[in-house]
Parts: structure tokens; C-alpha cells; sequence
């Protein structure tokens, strides 16, 4: 209400201005629209796009209204403008119109591979059953009587299928994590194997059973028997080939990132390439720092910097090229980078100061704020003086205190767009709840944590391009080297071999260790 009478008496000492000044301050504004035509071709290589409600672009509902809010939730504000935060070239709305192409397309082979393996699976099962069953049904008369052998067949065959069932379920039936360029080798061998398998006993079955009616139904029991066994020895076939195979450590991967050089080092097993992209990348997940482009602007803006402050005069008349504008500048720049470093330097030791300054009085803040609240036992509820809480409550209660801080200490180091009030908010009433200490409360914020920890519209890669001049489904080799696209950014890998390491073994005699102590008559013992 303050700050609503505020904006009404300024709006009303405007009011009293006369009509000079507001002629004068019409051509001030005129004044300052002159820079802004200057940039036309800015506004010609992006436009900006501001989604309606109803129909989401860049994410949901609740994504959107976090990134909407403005950035000076820690202070009072009275001004509220509609401007989207969200600006998209021409390129990217082409970009994003092929991945939507490109999404469709994994669709529909996902979908079949999973239609094809299921009507596969199912006939898996059904046949051992089916062969038990079309003699009973179709020359029940003709069949000599089932033994006690015969009888505890079925028994056999009833929990080998159950095993079976649940082993697969196990092995295949699992959502998928991640949509592969190209088909799984292993895996489509495995059906295809399972196919011919079950084909030739059914070819056997139909020429040397059903055509002649074989009345031996012990004969048949036991062949079904046979399937199902052979069917048990295939899964354990697959459990060694998706699985076993690739836990032995045959390769070290690095990993870079193209834009900061952040790096990490893995070891992988057999894998074909495609399937040690996607081993590269849950581990970029959870291990990498989240990128941030806010951090790389600063070497660019100084080398802009530098670039403005050079003036080059054109002595030889207006007919002379740009190249030799070109050149001059950069030789110029070059006899100044002696003295770029002192500016680096001090830059640097100035953003560290002011780094340390507003982390202390984060730290204090935020303990002070802590300090408030006391979590009550439960004989303390019902004698207790003051208003009890809940945990969001007592959150939104303590926040103001330490919102300024918190604010400029995200802005310093550039993550406040990783941070919405909300999340903070949540952050911290999950904090109270679990009585978790200030120190425990800030290692969010003052360290840059990988990227699981952030929410989904704060990535900037969920999609990502496979580069390998290898076919993607060949394994892994020593010296191979692949890249793994986003739109900001890009992964590279670089694939070395685990080398061969031989160990010779050297016995020591326990006796051996014995030792005489020598003393001179100069010494002072």
C-alpha cells in the first residue's frame, strides 16, 4: 500500500510540471529512441514469443509461471510488464519443428519394436501348451493313457514356464530410459534366435505329430518338455549377452565439454557406441556441474570491450577495403594484449571479493533466520505460547529475512536463473521439516550442484545428436572419438583401451630383515 501511495504522489508532482519541461522531456525521449534504431539487424535475427495459456510451447503450466517471475522477487516492486523472457530465433523454431518430426518417427519404432517383441513373447509361452493340449482336443480317443511319469511332466513344465515368465518379465520388461538411434544387436539377434527356435519345433511338430497322429502322448509331453528347456538355456544366453558381458571394464572414456572444458573420466565394458553414449550421459546427469552460459559471457564481453576501444582511421581514401581494417585492428589488438592480463587480473580478484562478501552475509542471514524457529516436541505442543506453524508456513515466515541476501548473492554468481522463489521456498520448508541445520540448507546455492538437482525447464539438454564417423551400432575401439550434440553445447569423447597389465610376483625373506647399528667414536653417543 506504501508503495501504491508512493507511485500516486509522484504521479501527481508530475502533474504539476509545466509545459516547457514536458516539451523538454519529449525531446529527451526522442533522444534516447536514436540508439535503438541502430539496432535493426538485432531485431531482425530473433523475434520474441510469448505463449497463451491454453497452448504451452516451452513447457507446462507450472514451469511457466516460475519463469515468468520476475528476478527482483527479494524486493518491492510496482511495476509489472507482460514481456516474455523467452527469446527464439528463426533458427531455432526450425529446430524445434524437426526434433518434433524426428520425435514422432522414434515413436512409432519404439512402439513396434515393443508390439513385435510382446506378439513374440506371447507366442513363446503359448506354444509349450498348445503342443500339450491339440492332441486332448483333436485325437483324444486314439492317445494312450498318461503314466504317473506323464503326470509329473505337467508339473515340470507348469513351474519351468513360471520361472521363465518371471526371468523374462525381469530382463526385457523394463521401461526404457532412452530412445537409441539405431536397434539393439544383442537384443534383435536374441529375437530373431527365438523366432527360427520356435518355428523349426513347430515345423517338426506339425510334420511328425499332428499329420500322423502319434498316439505316444508321454512322447509329446516330453517334447514340449524339451522346448521349455531350451527356451531357459536362450534366456541365460540373453542374460550373459544384455548383461554380463559389458560389467568387465575393457575402456576409459574422458569426457569433455566444449564450452568450459569441465571433464570427467569413466570405464566402460563391451558396448556398441550408441549404448556408451547413453552410459556418457546418465553420468553427465549426476556428475557434471549444470551448465550455465551466464559464466561464459564474461571472457566474450571483454574481448568486446577491448575491440570497441580501437579506433582505425582511413587515411587512403574512402575506396580502401575492409580487410585492411581488419588486419589493422587485429594488430592492434595484439600489441595491447601485454597489458590484458592486468585487467583479467584485477577483474577476477574484484568478482572474488564481492563473491566472499555477499557469501558471508548470505551465511548470516540465513543462520539469523534459522534462529527463529524451534521445532516443538510433542508434550511442548500443547503448552506452547507462541503460534504454531506448519513447515510451508513457518518457510514463507523466515524468507524475507534472507530473500535481499540470497538474491544478490545468486546474481553475483550468475545462477539466479536455476532459482525461483518457489523452489527456494520448497527447499527450504523440506529444510524444517527434516530439522536440517543453515549449512545444509545453502550447499545448494553455494555450490553449483549437477544437473539432477535442478528442475526439468532449467536443462538446457534434454535432446541429444549422436556424431560418430563408426556406425553407432559397432563396439567400442581404442582411439574412436564421438560427439554428443545439444542445442547449447556438446559432449566429446574420446575412447581409450584399459592397457595390459602384467604383475610379477618377488618373494621376501621374513629373516632377511635384520639390521646392525654402526657407531663412530666421533659421534657424541
Amino acid at each position: 500500500m506504501s508503495a501504491a501511495m508512493d507511485t500516486e504522489s509522484t504521479y501527481s508532482g508530475y502533474s504539476h510540471y509545466s509545459g516547457h519541461s514536458k516539451k523538454a522531456h519529449r525531446q529527451g525521449r526522442d533522444r534516447h529512441k536514436s540508439p535503438r534504431s541502430k539496432d535493426g539487424s538485432r531485431s531482425e535475427k530473433s523475434v520474441t514469443i510469448q505463449t497463451p495459456p491454453a497452448e504451452p510451447l516451452l513447457g507446462n503450466d507450472a514451469s511457466r509461471a516460475e519463469e515468468g517471475q520476475d528476478d527482483n522477487w527479494g524486493e518491492t516492486t510496482t511495476a509489472i510488464t507482460g514481456t516474455s523472457e523467452h527469446s527464439i530465433s528463426q533458427e531455432d523454431i526450425a529446430r524445434i519443428s524437426k526434433d518434433l518430426e524426428d520425435s514422432v518417427g522414434l515413436d512409432c519404432k519404439r512402439y513396434l519394436g515393443l508390439t513385435v517383441a510382446a506378439v513374440l513373447g506371447l507366442l513363446v509361452f503359448l506354444t509349450p501348451i498348445a503342443f500339450i493340449l491339440l492332441p486332448q482336443i483333436l485325437w483324444r480317443d486314439d492317445l494312450e493313457p498318461c503314466g504317473t511319469v506323464c503326470e509329473g511332466l505337467f508339473i515340470s513344465v507348469a513351474f519351468k514356464l513360471l520361472i521363465l515368465l518371471i526371468g523374462t518379465w525381469a530382463l526385457f520388461f523394463r521401461q526404457p530410459k532412452a530412445d537409441l538411434p539405431r536397434v539393439f544387436v544383442f537384443r534383435a539377434l536374441l529375437l530373431v534366435l527365438i523366432f527360427l527356435f520356435v518355428f523349426s519345433y513347430w515345423l517338426f511338430y506339425g510334420v511328425r505329430i499332428l499329420d500322423s497322429k502319434d498316439t505316444n502322448y508321454q512322447g509329446i509331453v516330453q517334447y514340449a518338455v524339451s522346448l521349455v528347456d531350451a527356451l531357459l538355456f536362450i534366456h541365460y544366453l540373453a542374460i550373459v549377452l544384455l548383461e554380463l558381458r559389458q560389467l568387465q571394464p575393457m575402456f576409459t572414456v574422458k569426457v569433455v565439454r566444449s564450452t568450459d572444458g569441465e571433464s570427467r573420466y569413466y570405464s566402460l565394458g563391451h558396448l556398441s557406441i550408441q549404448r556408451a553414449a547413453l552410459v556418457v550421459l546418465e553420468n553427465y546427469y549426476r556428475d557434471f556441474t549444470v551448465y550455465n552460459p551466464a559464466l561464459l559471457t564474461a571472457s566474450k564481453s571483454r574481448a568486446a570491450k577491448h575491440m570497441a576501444g580501437l579506433k582505425v582511421y582511413n587515411v587512403d581514401g574512402p575506396g580502401n577495403n575492409a580487410a585492411g581494417q581488419s588486419r589493422a585492428m587485429i594488430a592492434a589488438a595484439a600489441r595491447r594484449r601485454d597489458s590484458s592480463h592486468n585487467e583479467l587480473y584485477y577483474e577476477e580478484a574484484d568478482h572474488e571479493r564481492r563473491v566472499k562478501k555477499r557469501r558471508a552475509r548470505l551465511v548470516v542471514a540465513v543462520e539469523e533466520a534459522f534462529t527463529h524457529i524451534k521445532r516443538l516436541q510433542a508434550e511442548e505442543q500443547q503448552k506452547a505460547p507462541g503460534e504454531m506453524m506448519d513447515p510451508r508456513e513457518a518457510a514463507q515466515a523466515i524468507f524475507p529475512s534472507m530473500a535481499r541476501a540470497l538474491q544478490k548473492y545468486l546474481r553475483t554468481t550468475r545462477q539466479q536463473q536455476y532459482h525461483s522463489m518457489e523452489s527456494i521456498l520448497q527447499h527450504l520448508s523440506f529444510c524444517i521439516t527434516n530439522n536440517m541445520t543453515p549449512k545444509a540448507f545453502l550447499e545448494r546455492y553455494l555450490n553449483p550442484g549437477p544437473t539432477l538437482q535442478y528442475d526439468r525447464d532449467r536443462w538446457f539438454s534434454k535432446q541429444w545428436t549422436l556424431v560418430s564417423e563408426e556406425a553407432v551400432t559397432s563396439g567400442l575401439q581404442d582411439g574412436i572419438v564421438f560427439v554428443l550434440k545439444c542445442l547449447d553445447f556438446s559432449l566429446v569423447v574420446n575412447v581409450k583401451k584399459i592397457p595390459f597389465i602384467k604383475l610379477s610376483e618377488e618373494f621376501i625373506d621374513p629373516k632377511s630383515h635384520k639390521f646392525v647399528l654402526r657407531l663412530q667414536s666421533e659421534t657424541s653417543v
